[in-house]
């Protein structure tokens, strides 16, 4: 880890930056002082197919000029902008920089457009068209790549258009989870449920929860060991919005279906994240994409359709 906090590595760069710099500058320099040999038609012996003859002449003095300039503009560029380890350079660039600008004149240019769709609230702008299809490249630019192009999720990442919501589907609790992001932790309950024997006999509990296929008989054997999970499941497995517990009696599996499924969640836990879009998207956004969101699972209110 010292290797990243300490000034070595910046020091090394700088070092092959001005190094490759004052290279090329002695290079030059050593070039304009020395010539071959000339013979006595000033040709320096090299002759290839058999009639072109390598003449001894010296560069033109523009072109020598264009190598000066050349390393008199690499010296600039390195004062002026980063490029020797960690100096940022007298202007402060930085491609952060510049993209953060890039952002705030394209939230600037869109503040007009999303001012109207503010205004609204979330189940009436979801029936305004034009807000849905500002949403819907929200959504596909930022949410997609994990919940799928049409919200339907996939082992491991919730279907956002089923109406099974891991911490409540109200508008409030979207913005929530869109804004500060959430983390789900199943911790490993194999060593409080007992042995392994156990574990698949609570496997057939929960899968009995939902009238899922399963061992009644396993089952019934394994409900007392259900304590262990009702903490957060609730006494019947109805699941727990506050913790982001699933409901484990409505037969929707976020992590597998199935009894062996089921055995390596109780033996190896989980841990799922979904990073928050505070900071990345406007308030103004938020709002859009939290519509479109609470959009896919429910009916907007026809009086705000447009």
């Amino acid at each position: 880890m010292s290797d990243f906090t300490s000034n070595f590595w910046s020091h090394v760069v700088t070092a092959i930056a001005l190094g490759g710099i004052a290279a090329c500058a002695l290079l030059l320099w050593w070039t304009a002082r020395f010539r071959s040999a000339p013979t006595g038609d000033n040709t320096t012996g090299h002759v290839w197919d058999e009639d072109l003859r390598e003449m001894n002449n010296p560069l033109p003095r523009w072109w020598m000029g264009l190598f000066v300039l050349t390393i008199v503009f690499g010296v600039g560029y390195l004062l002026v902008f980063p490029g020797l380890g960690s100096y940022r350079g007298t202007l402060g660039w930085s491609a952060g920089g510049e993209y953060s600008k890039d952002v705030e004149r394209a939230n600037a240019a869109l503040a007009p457009v999303y001012a109207s769709f503010s205004a609204q609230p979330v189940e009436q702008l979801a029936g305004d068209l034009a807000a849905m299809a500002v949403g819907e490249r929200l959504f596909l630019n930022n949410c997609a790549q994990c919940h799928g192009s049409d919200a339907r999720g996939s082992k491991g990442f919730p279907n956002l258009a089923d109406g099974d919501w891991l911490h409540g589907g109200t508008p409030e609790k979207i913005r929530e989870s869109i804004t500060l992001g959430r983390t789900g932790v199943m911790p490993p309950m194999a060593e409080a449920v007992g042995s392994a024997d156990d574990v698949k006999n609570l496997a057939n509990y929960v899968l009995s929860l939902s009238d899922s296929p399963h061992d009644s008989v396993r089952a019934g054997l394994g409900k007392s060991k259900f304590a262990a999970c009702a903490a957060c499941h609730g006494i019947g497995g109805v699941g727990n919005t506050a913790l982001g517990a699933p409901n484990l009696t409505d037969k929707v599996w976020l992590h597998g279906f199935g009894q062996e499924a089921i055995i390596a969640m109780i033996n190896q836990g989980k841990v799922n994240h979904m990073p928050a879009q505070q900071g990345r998207l406007t308030e103004a956004q938020i709002h859009v994409l939290t519509s479109y969101v609470w959009g896919l699972s429910n009916k907007a209110t026809p009086a705000a359709a447009q």
